[in-house]
C-alpha cells in the first residue's frame, strides 16, 4: 500500500482548497494510507478526519516558523511515506529532504523557487505543464492530472429565497470577490441583458465596491450578493446559465462544476476556460475585460434554447469523460505508481 504525506496551507475556502479535501477523501476510498498536514481549521480538519484520514495542523507561518519546519520534519519521519504531495508555495517551501519522492501539484503559473530538488511537479491544465517544461523541468519530472468536481444532484433553491422573480432568467456565477474573477465586468454586462437576475455566490474584499457598482449602473435590483454557499448544486438547478467572467483563471474548476450539472456555460477565453472550452460546442467564449461581448455571448444562450441545450449536454459529456472522480482518481493511482517504483 502506498503510504502518502499531503501538506495543504491555503485558506479555508478556494479552489485548490476544495479540491485537495475532495482528492484527499477520494484517495482515503481508494485504499491510499495518508496523514495530511494543515493549517489550524476545524471545519477542515472535522471534514477530513469524518473520512478516516489522520490530520495534522502546523502553523504554517513564515520562512522562520521553525514549529513546522520541524513538525513536518517529524510527520515525515514517523509516517515514513512513499510520497510527499505539496499543495501550493507556502505548504512545499516546508518540505524536507529525505528518502520520500517530493511531488508537488500547481494549480497556477506559480514561482518555481519553491520546488527546487523536488522530484516531479503535477500541472491540473497542460498549459502549466508545457509553461513548467518552458521554464527548465525535464517533461519525464512533468505530470497533467487534471481535477474532478462532484455531481451531486440537488433540488432547486427556491427563487423565492433570493428575492427573484419566476419566469425571469437567472445567470450564476461563483468564486471571490476578487480581481481576477471579473465580477465588475459581468455587473456592468448586466445592463445589456434584459430582465436577467444575476446570483453572485461568494464573498471577497471587493463586494462594497461591486455593489457600488452597480447601484450605479441601475441593476442592484437585479443582483444578489449571496455569500459562500455550501447549496451550490441546488444553485445550479436553479440557474438558466453559468457565467465565469474571469481576468485570470488558470483551471477553472467552476466550469467543471457547471458542466457536471448540464449547466449552459459563458465564459471569458482566459487561460483555464479558454483551454478547457470549445467555443459553441461545450460552451460559448467571449474576450476577456470586454462588458459588451459577454452581454452579446450570454443573449445568444438565454435567446437560443436550442443552443444552450447543445452546449449544456456536451460540457456534461465533457465531464463524464475527463473530470469525474473515478477517471481523475485512477490518473493519479496511476502516477503514484509510476513514481513510487
Amino acid at each position: 500500500m502506498i503510504r502518502l504525506l499531503q501538506a495543504m496551507a491555503g485558506a479555508d475556502r478556494g479552489g485548490a482548497e476544495g479540491f485537495f479535501e475532495r482528492l484527499t477523501l477520494a484517495l482515503e476510498r481508494a485504499g491510499i494510507h495518508q496523514h495530511v498536514l494543515i493549517r489550524h481549521n476545524p471545519r477542515r480538519h472535522h471534514l477530513l478526519a469524518q473520512g478516516g484520514v489522520a490530520v495534522t495542523e502546523l502553523p504554517f507561518g513564515g520562512m522562520l516558523d521553525l514549529k513546522t519546519r520541524h513538525g513536518f520534519s517529524k510527520a515525515v519521519g514517523e509516517f515514513k511515506p512513499a510520497i510527499v504531495l505539496t499543495w501550493m508555495n507556502r505548504a512545499s517551501r516546508f518540505c524536507p529532504k529525505g528518502k520520500h519522492i517530493r511531488v508537488g501539484r500547481l494549480g497556477g503559473y506559480y514561482d518555481l523557487k519553491y520546488y527546487q530538488g523536488f522530484d516531479h511537479l503535477i500541472g491540473n491544465t497542460q498549459d502549466i505543464c508545457d509553461w513548467i517544461i518552458s521554464q527548465g523541468w525535464r517533461p519525464e519530472q512533468v505530470h497533467y492530472v487534471p481535477n474532478f468536481v462532484n455531481a451531486t444532484v440537488a433540488p432547486p433553491v427556491s427563487r423565492a429565497t433570493f428575492s427573484t422573480p419566476e419566469g425571469v432568467p437567472v445567470i450564476l456565477a461563483l468564486g471571490r470577490l476578487h480581481e481576477n474573477k471579473a465580477f465588475d465586468i459581468l455587473i456592468k454586462a448586466l445592463p445589456a441583458i434584459p430582465e436577467a437576475y444575476l446570483w453572485l455566490a461568494g464573498e471577497g474584499p471587493l463586494r462594497a465596491e461591486l455593489e457600488l457598482l452597480a447601484s450605479r449602473l441601475g441593476v442592484i435590483s437585479r443582483v444578489r450578493f449571496l455569500g459562500w454557499r455550501d447549496d451550490v448544486a441546488g444553485l445550479f438547478a436553479s440557474a438558466d446559465l453559468f457565467c465565469c467572467p474571469s481576468r485570470h483563471e488558470p483551471l477553472g474548476n467552476v466550469v467543471i462544476e457547471a458542466w457536471a450539472q448540464g449547466i449552459p456555460v459563458v465564459a471569458t477565453a482566459s487561460e483555464g476556460p479558454g483551454e478547457l472550452i470549445e467555443d459553441d460546442v461545450d460552451g460559448v467564449l467571449v474576450p476577456v475585460d470586454d462588458p459588451a461581448a459577454l452581454a452579446k455571448g450570454i443573449n445568444r444562450v438565454l435567446n437560443d434554447p436550442g443552443l444552450a441545450a447543445h452546449i449544456g449536454a456536451a460540457g456534461r459529456q465533457v465531464y463524464q469523460e475527463q473530470f469525474t472522480e473515478a477517471v481523475v482518481v485512477a490518473r493519479y493511482l496511476e502516477f503514484f505508481r509510476k513514481v513510487a517504483g
